[in-house]
């Protein structure tokens, strides 16, 4: 890809590719919430999503990790926690915080209700 192509995306318009690669790698029970009335200061938004092994689990940051280095080029601040496991794997974007968990992981530890307060942002 060009590098004249390469510029960084609003938060918005990085919540939308986010959400469209979950999507079309089959992640289930995708959340988007939306913490910035609630004056969280680490990050604008959490996305939980349920990957059904940890192959898929690791496909889907791997995915997540090169569509956004095609958009936006190498950003420093990507961190990644969990991966070699892939039971519970973290993709801090800075703005974005995506939590892509097994199905026994997520019903264990229940993150949309630890942010019961947040709005859940609508997405096709």
């Amino acid at each position: 890809m060009k590098q004249s192509r390469m510029h960084t995306l609003s938060t918005s318009e990085r919540l939308n590719l986010v959400l469209s690669i979950l999507s079309d790698k089959k992640a289930d029970q995708i959340v988007a919430l939306d913490l910035r009335d609630l004056s969280y200061l680490l990050c604008d938004y959490f996305i939980v999503a349920t990957a059904e092994s940890n192959r898929q689990a690791q496909a889907i940051i791997d995915t997540l990790i090169e569509k956004l280095k095609e958009r936006e080029g190498a950003r420093v601040g990507y961190r990644v926690e969990g991966y070699e496991v892939g039971r519970w794997i973290l993709l801090d974007l800075g703005d974005i915080v995506i939590h892509v968990l097994l199905p026994e992981m997520r019903a264990y530890y229940r993150l949309e209700e630890l942010w019961g307060d947040a709005k859940a942002v609508a997405h096709a």
